[in-house]
């Protein structure tokens, strides 16, 4: 009798520890596909980086200053398309939850996948309206930043750039803003495939786009295949047409495959629904904001190395497209952790989603610490893909090199950050990590660079230990914030 009432109390830690399994599971089987997707949407504008490098120094700095403006407006248009995916999530999450799934919730104590909830028809008429408001949105939006666009070169000429440079950037820009439309409604789609947990899709595009790119690249650039060459025009173009090839392949993808053709997203596409309009602006333009607070200040840092000269331009744009490209791994985790916390917060698990977000932040943060390791020893390799490693370019590949040596330090700090700030967008939480990021980054990151820019004299080096200094502080203060938002009660919707 004894034995048969002992304290059963290793059963417990047993199941939560099952739990965390299967949340690292379910998370790393969405999020390897994201991941991958971040890492091709890069490896684009990383072609772009190496065909204009071996095209001349002078191409690879002024499409460094391109990219910089297109990428910024492209920001200030890509909150509410990123809005859709957490609206999803939770459409799913609340209506998913069902009395088995429950029942099933409080035995396993883990999130049913997203796939396997049942689809009613209030669940395809909410998606549907979400993903038709986003659609929308990317249009009228478009417009404005288009017309923004046009301005290239005055604005250039305004920030104090060369002026060979500023001709070159908006040359580049003429280019690449005609897909500006179709990569905010590509983004759509792909928060929609996602939301649904059917992450391949957006993977299968961006990888023929990445083929595509390159093709266009190769012979606009350099006038292969009978066609002129264009130099930084015709690697403007390439990128566009690249954008109009994967909005159409992403939109013929959830025409086409089953899981997302029931969803019949241009059923009354041009009826406006005002509530979801709304919602989705509410929760977008803080995601959006956040997104320009952080890459806003790395796109300021370009400019200023612009007035150091060429060669720091050129080798801030080798180091800052490498950090970038790991940065995509640990994005394609908070993104996936935007699903995972999303389906449990519409649930009103609290529990689920805390795990979900912890376990994101874990992964990112072991993933950073090894590529660290990676730029630590061998930068100097490394910056070598992105220009040849002959005398001319010394100059540039040293700083590089030193450049590297500083984002091997921020790199964790960098997972962190955006692991957190993506588990936060799970939870529908936009305006605290809007106002964080402001903090992190422009009245304590920004104020670093200048003083050590300028103040101390260290020029690019003072800048990237200020970028260093700014991502430390947006991890500290969002992942608190996560920590502390993650234990309130979360009504279920």
């Amino acid at each position: 009798m004894i034995d048969h009432l002992a304290d059963p109390g290793p059963v417990i830690p047993a199941r939560r520890h099952h739990a965390w399994r299967l949340e690292a599971k379910e998370l790393l089987r969405l999020a390897v596909p994201l991941a991958a997707t971040q890492l091709a949407q890069m490896i684009i504008l990383a072609t772009d980086t190496v065909m204009l490098g071996h095209f001349s120094k002078q191409a690879l700095a002024a499409a460094a200053i391109g990219n910089t403006l297109y990428f910024l407006t492209w920001l200030m248009g890509s909150g509410v398309p990123m809005a859709v995916s957490p609206v999803i999530a939770h459409i799913q999450g609340r209506h998913g939850a069902s009395a088995r799934e429950n029942a099933t919730r409080r035995r396993n104590n883990t999130q049913s996948d997203a796939e396997n909830f049942p689809v009613r028809p209030r669940d395809q008429r909410d998606v549907r309206i979400a993903v038709r408001m986003g659609l929308w949105t990317a249009v009228l939006t478009s417009l404005p930043l288009l017309c923004a666009l046009a301005f290239a070169r005055p604005v250039l000429l305004f920030l104090h750039q060369e002026p060979a440079l500023a001709d070159g950037a908006a040359r580049f820009v003429m280019g690449i803003a005609w897909g500006l439309p179709f990569a905010l409604g590509f983004q759509v789609l792909r928060s929609f495939s996602t939301a649904l947990s059917r992450a391949v899709p957006p993977l299968v595009v961006i990888v023929l786009a990445i083929l595509w790119n390159a093709a266009f690249d190769y012979a606009l650039i350099f006038g292969h295949f009978g066609l002129p060459q264009m130099g930084l025009l015709g690697a403007g173009i390439a990128s566009a047409s690249s954008n109009i090839f994967s909005f159409l392949a992403m939109l013929a993808f959830a025409l086409g495959a089953p899981a997302l053709a029931r969803y019949r997203i241009l059923h009354r596409l041009w009826q406006p629904h005002w509530k979801s309009l709304a919602d989705l602006m509410r929760l977008g333009l803080p995601i959006g904001l956040t997104m320009v607070f952080e890459l806003a200040l790395f796109n300021a840092a370009t400019l200023v190395m612009g007035t150091f000269g060429i060669s720091a331009l050129a080798a801030h744009q080798i180091a800052i497209t490498i950090p970038s490209l790991t940065f995509m791994i640990p994005l394609g985790i908070g993104l996936a952790a935007t699903v995972r916390v999303g389906l449990a917060a519409g649930a009103g698990d609290r529990i689920a989603a805390r795990r979900a977000g912890f376990t994101a932040i874990a992964m990112a943060a072991l993933f950073m610490c090894a590529m660290a390791l990676v730029l630590l020893l061998w930068p100097r390799q490394i910056a070598s893909l992105w220009l040849p490693d002959i005398p001319a370019n010394e100059d540039v590949l040293a700083l590089a090199v030193v450049f590297l040596h500083v984002a091997a330090a921020f790199q964790l700090m960098d997972g962190i950050q955006v692991s957190a700030s993506l588990s936060l967008r799970g939870l529908k939480d936009a305006h605290g990590p809007m106002w964080l990021a402001g903090a992190s980054y422009w009245l304590a990151g920004a104020p670093m660079c200048v003083w050590l820019a300028f103040g101390l004299g260290m020029k690019g080096l003072g800048v990237w230990l200020g970028l260093a200094f700014g991502l430390t502080v947006a991890a500290l203060t969002l992942t608190t914030r996560f920590v502390l938002l993650s234990k309130k009660p979360l009504q279920r919707e």
